[in-house]
């Protein structure tokens, strides 16, 4: 560890805490001592300790109630129950209460730091769980789905309402949308969060491949089949499988799947086995499914059973509103990928970024601002660090595009000022201060625009 292990023990008997403390100190242990219940629960509130040892019987609060106290602590030490009164009864209610070990007195020194060693790789397995844990929701999380226009919202929205539910659902999106993400936010989201989440684009398998990787197969199922292999239904039973450009499925792998949606059952592949399952579907295609229904070249019975929850995400060029947050977010993630201090964006860069189509989406996105943090040199980003296709035709002087209909010079002259004004706040988080500097004037003149151009922030 590259901290010193902390160490509490609790024990009312003077001479008891002194020996432990000994023996644990020569360990190289850090050891805090305290002798009463009460004092012990106020330590740990106050500190971190790795393992605790605990006498079970003390005068103010005995062992079993300290632990009891202890459920309600997320970051709680491994607990070693001590007692010159060990009974079977006891061990077991302190076992149920999270006890790591129980261990009578008198013991012997051996048996205390064994006990001390395993109960510290307990914690730091129990403390890498929880850190997965944290990390999952942190980046899977709707809540996290950069977005704050009306259409993310529903977005939001949707997800919240069936991630509950054991539905299976159909995202819509044009390539790019981030349809994974949303996949992987609604299982998040729902009860089976600590089960397994497993994908697959179908797609980009072989459709007699395909087949083995959803259900398994058993040895000898066919020629390279050396030994039996575990399918991806059954490595996200309680879970979530999500599937990936569905609409490529052959009409044979279509009746197959049907056939697990239906029975939640299904065989490997060359087996004789009925295997039971319980994963929630949730599957994704760029293609409109209700016309290739209408075309044959869907089952209409599937369609039905996989679009019981359709979601519908909006490309980014319906969402130009969140183009600066995501902007925002990916050059701080760049940049700390990259050791780099994160830079502003120059308000005609922006301003790039807003009037381009964005035929990738979200995805192209990513990748042009991840090319801008690698070829930057400090200074702001500007234009230049874009890619060729995005700027063509792209003047920072003048409007990108032009409208047909008559207007006086001025009143376009202000809609273009008020947009790179926009920009340049949305870039600093609204901070007028930054945004100021980024436009090159004082604090005081862009607080005057402001209010003259209506500026409200939303």
């Amino acid at each position: 560890m590259s901290e010193r292990v902390k160490i509490l023990v609790a024990d009312d008997e003077e001479i008891m805490r002194d020996v432990l403390h000994d023996l644990l100190a020569g360990e190289n242990y850090i050891v805090d001592l305290a002798q009463a219940g009460s004092q012990a629960l106020a330590m740990i509130r106050d500190n971190t300790y790795d393992v605790m040892l605990l006498d079970l019987l003390m005068p103010d609060m005995d062992g079993l109630e300290v632990l009891q106290k202890l459920q309600d602590l997320e970051d709680k030490p491994a607990v070693i129950v001590l007692t010159a009164f060990a009974t079977l009864e006891k061990a077991v209610k302190a076992t149920k209460l999270g006890a790591f070990d129980f261990i009578a007195k008198p013991f012997k020194n051996d048996e205390i730091l064994l006990a001390v060693r395993n109960a510290l790789e307990q914690r730091r397995l129990r403390v890498e769980n929880l850190f997965l844990k944290r990390s999952l929701h942190a980046r899977y999380s709707f809540k996290n789905i950069i977005g704050k226009g009306a259409a993310m919202q529903q977005v939001f929205q949707l997800i919240s309402q069936v991630a509950p539910s054991r539905s299976t659902v159909l995202i819509h999106g044009e390539s790019g949308t981030g349809k994974e993400l949303a996949a992987k936010a609604i299982h998040a989201s729902s009860p089976r969060s600590d089960a397994p989440f497993m994908t697959i684009n179908c797609g980009n398998i072989p459709s007699e491949l395909l087949e083995s990787e959803l259900f398994g197969h058993v040895r000898g199922a066919f020629t390279g089949a050396a030994s039996s292999k575990k399918g991806l239904f059954e490595a996200a039973d309680g879970g979530s499988l999500f599937l990936d450009e569905v609409a490529t499925l052959s009409m044979e792998m279509q009746a197959k799947l049907l056939r697990v949606i239906q029975e939640r059952e299904f065989r490997r592949l060359g087996g004789l086995e009925n295997i039971k399952v319980d994963v929630r579907i949730i599957a994704a295609t760029n293609r409109d499914l209700q016309e290739a229904v209408r075309q044959g070249a869907f089952r209409d019975d599937l369609f039905y059973r996989i679009n019981v929850i359709a979601i519908k995400l909006p490309p980014l060029r319906e969402r130009t509103e969140d183009i600066p947050l995501l902007v925002d977010h990916f050059i701080k993630k760049y940049s700390a990928e990259n050791n780099k201090d994160t830079p502003a964006i120059e308000p005609s860069a922006m301003k790039a970024l807003m009037d381009y189509d964005w035929p990738g989406n979200v995805r192209e996105l990513e990748n042009v601002v991840e090319r801008a943090i690698v070829l930057s040199t400090g200074k702001p980003v500007a234009v230049d660090l874009f890619p060729k296709n995005l700027t063509a035709g792209f003047s920072p002087g003048a409007p990108a595009c032009m409208s047909a209909e008559p207007l006086p010079l001025k009143e376009r002259v202000s809609g273009y000022e008020k947009s790179l004004i926009l920009a340049a706040l949305e870039t600093t988080r609204w901070n007028q201060k930054k945004a100021a500097e980024l436009l090159l004037v004082n604090t005081t003149t862009l607080s005057e625009k402001l209010k003259r151009l209506r500026i409200r922030e939303r």
